[in-house]
Parts: structure tokens; C-alpha cells; sequence
């Protein structure tokens, strides 16, 4: 190789080099997560049949079968109940919804979509509790997570649909 050709591709590179420096400069630092929530006192017996009442009505509505489980923020089982003909397998998913979003005081969604975009994401499998599929959220209740409710049995997004039409009852 001539010493010509040599200055040129040390010249490009550094060029090159320059190039990503600015435009590493220039992209934006990422926000930063919200603090998540506290926990509260757990969810009482009443406020867990309350929740889990719009949650089944929306199921009932859709002609969808669900089971629904409202676990504490210990994820101690609360209240649980099981529409008839929900295929057997969505009992103990429901329940495992519900005491991964309890655990980690988001819902499970947050782990399907980190998973989802692989990279780094896929370390989410190597965490104990976690259920990387839509259908739990956290019940809050005066700004404080008092349990979660765990939804399944159909498609992962009509499992947080009836979820979330149960969790809004407490906001």
C-alpha cells in the first residue's frame, strides 16, 4: 500500500471518528425512570372483590374466559376466581401476573416490551419472578401500591384490558 493511500484511510477514519463522536454528543441522554410507587397497607378482602368484579364484567362482556388473582404486596393470594371454561393453564399464570407486578412494582408489560426488544432486554429471563407477559398491573390506592391483580386466560393484550378495567375501580 502507498504511503498516499495510507494518509487517505487514516484521514477517513478520523473523520469517521469525528462523525460518531458528534453524533453520540448530540443524542439526548435518556430520562430517567420514575421513582416507582411505595407500598401501602395491603389490599383488604372488600377492595380486591371490587376490583376483580370489572375485570370479570369485561371479560363477560368480550365473550372471553379469564381467570383473576389479587395478591397483596407480599404476593400472598387474596382473592382469586376462575371463569368456567378458562383453559386450566391460565389459573397459575394469573396468579404469577399478579405476584410479578406486586414484586417489581410495575406491570408485567414492562417486561414483555424489554424482552421484546432483545439486546440487553433478554436479561430479564435470568430474573426470578418475572412474568414477561401483559396482564398484570399493580393496584394502587392513594398513591401507594396496596397488590396487584393477574389476568389470563386470552390473548396477553384482552388479558390487560380486563386487568386494567379492574385496577381503575381503585384509583
Amino acid at each position: 500500500m502507498s504511503k498516499r493511500t495510507l494518509v487517505t484511510r487514516v484521514f477517513a477514519a478520523g473523520i469517521l471518528l469525528c462523525g460518531l463522536a458528534i453524533a453520540k454528543a448530540q443524542t439526548p441522554a435518556p430520562t430517567p425512570s420514575p421513582a416507582p410507587l411505595p407500598y401501602g397497607a395491603n389490599v383488604s378482602l372488600e377492595n380486591a372483590r371490587k376490583a376483580a368484579a370489572p375485570a370479570l364484567a369485561e371479560a363477560e362482556k368480550n365473550h372471553w374466559t379469564i381467570a383473576v388473582a389479587i395478591v397483596d404486596t407480599s404476593g400472598n393470594l387474596v382473592y382469586y376466581e376462575k371463569m368456567d371454561n378458562t383453559q386450566l393453564g391460565s389459573a397459575q399464570v394469573a396468579i404469577d401476573k399478579a405476584r410479578c407486578a406486586a414484586a417489581f412494582k410495575r406491570p408485567t408489560k414492562a417486561f414483555q416490551d424489554v424482552l421484546a426488544a432483545g439486546g440487553e432486554g433478554l436479561r430479564v429471563l435470568s430474573l426470578k419472578g418475572v412474568v414477561a407477559v401483559e396482564g398484570g398491573i399493580p393496584l394502587v390506592m392513594d398513591g401507594k401500591i396496596v397488590g396487584a391483580m393477574g389476568v389470563s386466560g386470552m390473548a396477553s393484550s384482552q388479558d390487560a384490558q380486563c386487568a386494567k378495567a379492574g385496577v381503575d375501580v381503585l384509583k
